[in-house]
């Protein structure tokens, strides 16, 4: 089964995130996050990756915008979510996690 693209932000759950990621200076994956009136629980990580983008100054250099996920949930879903650094609007502020894509489980099977 081919996954669904979503695209929709998610609402992680505070005190599930990963405190090991944030200690290395990276967004700590939520172990519980709400999306569509939905929690979902992260039972195994499957993928981990970054994505990254010139400088927008014209500098050279590349700096990470994205944390990406890809894992399995409890009820058997697999997602891919993203951290993205700065907010869509292009205004300064925290990040935000979004769901990319979803396939198996409760979605379209």
């Amino acid at each position: 089964m081919p996954y669904e693209f979503v695209c929709e932000p998610v609402e992680p759950v505070a005190e599930t995130l990963d405190t090991a990621g944030m200690a290395r200076g990276e967004p700590g994956l939520p172990h519980r996050f709400a999306w569509r009136g939905t929690t979902y629980r992260v039972a195994d990580v499957l993928e981990q990756w970054k994505e990254t983008g010139p400088c927008r100054h014209g500098s050279g250099e590349r700096y990470v915008r994205r944390f990406c996920f890809r894992f399995r949930t409890e009820t058997g879903e697999e997602m891919n979510v993203f951290f993205e650094r700065r907010a869509r609007s292009g205004r300064r502020g925290p990040g935000r996690w979004w769901l990319r894509s979803a396939k198996g489980g409760g979605m379209g099977d």
